[in-house]
């Protein structure tokens, strides 16, 4: 499984980057004048649009940047003139902050609140279906702008906007990131809590749930050994969704917490039609997106050995 799964790294890559590049080659504006002004003359925009191979048909010009790419040189940014190995290099750190931070989040909390919910049940249940609904029906950049106006600007808890490198300090890390992880992992948790919660009330009905409590074994050997296990198989794939969605999420989630990701790269590369960096970052975000999916794997094989030998 794992090895179909890196066959299919080839084909991702080469179908996310040509259809990014098509979508940008679709957007309104001019490259060379953005970077000379709108007061530039014709003759400097077409020299400038010669140098930077932008004259060439748009098919040309994605097999140079992929026949560069299979090299490891994803070219540099046409608006800064910076390499775009360097860029990612430097705002990869705080997007995969969000994304790992979030993810945790959505896994340990949502596992908790669900077999919470699977063992007692009443009103948490109900906070669980009422909390998804919110998640699902309000998007992630407006979770982001109420949390900043709520315990940002009204009740001055946590930091509106920044980023402190962990390097610098763990507890100024956590605490920047406090806020944007909240916004990222709201629906996720509920959605895992959820998934939690279904499963392991399916397994806690079975018969070898009574089998072990008649023969005396606690309840607490019963639902962590056994009950969590069953619960957790299928809440692994609401998991890696999360993971992913948390990604994707960054996007809106870096620009509202002004956060320099890859996620605010993305948007400025989008405004300055920098084709050579929102390549480049298609290129990691879908390499980030199977790791993810090889680790689901991963984890799969291990809760059932039955998954690993196919």
């Amino acid at each position: 499984m794992l090895g179909r799964r890196l066959l299919l790294v080839i084909p991702m890559v080469i179908v996310v980057s040509l259809v990014m590049f098509l979508l940008a080659s679709l957007v309104p504006g001019d490259q060379a004048r953005t970077i000379l002004g709108e007061n530039a003359s014709p003759e400097a925009v077409a020299a400038l649009r010669k140098e930077l191979g932008l004259d060439l048909p748009p098919l040309q010009q994605y097999l140079n940047w992929a026949l560069a790419a299979v090299r490891g040189d994803l070219g540099a940014s046409i608006y800064s003139g910076e390499p775009v190995v360097s860029i990612l290099a430097g705002r990869l750190p705080v997007t995969l902050s969000l994304v790992v931070l979030s993810t945790l989040v959505i896994g340990i909390i949502g596992v908790a609140l669900g077999l919470m919910s699977a063992l007692r049940g009443g009103w948490l249940g109900r906070f669980l279906d009422a909390i998804s609904l919110v998640g699902l029906a309000v998007p992630g950049f407006a979770i982001a702008i109420l949390a900043v106006s709520l315990f940002a600007v009204t009740f001055r808890i946590f930091p509106a906007t920044g980023y402190v490198p962990l390097t610098v300090s763990v507890g100024g890390w956590l605490w920047a990131l406090v806020l944007p992880v909240f916004a990222l992992s709201l629906t996720g948790t509920t959605l895992v809590a959820k998934q939690v919660r279904d499963s392991a009330k399916d397994a806690l009905a079975k018969d070898f749930v009574r089998f072990l409590r008649a023969n005396g074994v606690s309840e607490t050997s019963i639902v962590l050994r056994h009950v969590l296990k069953n619960a957790s198989i299928p809440a692994v794939t609401v998991l890696g969704i999360g993971a992913i969605a948390s990604l994707t999420g960054t996007i809106f989630v870096e620009n509202v917490f002004v956060l320099p990701g890859l996620g605010t790269m993305a948007t400025q590369a989008t405004l300055n039609h920098d084709l050579p960096v929102l390549l480049g970052i298609g290129v990691l975000f879908t390499l980030i997106t199977v790791v993810i999916n090889l680790i689901v794997d991963i984890v799969y094989g291990v809760l059932n050995p039955k998954v690993r030998a196919a």
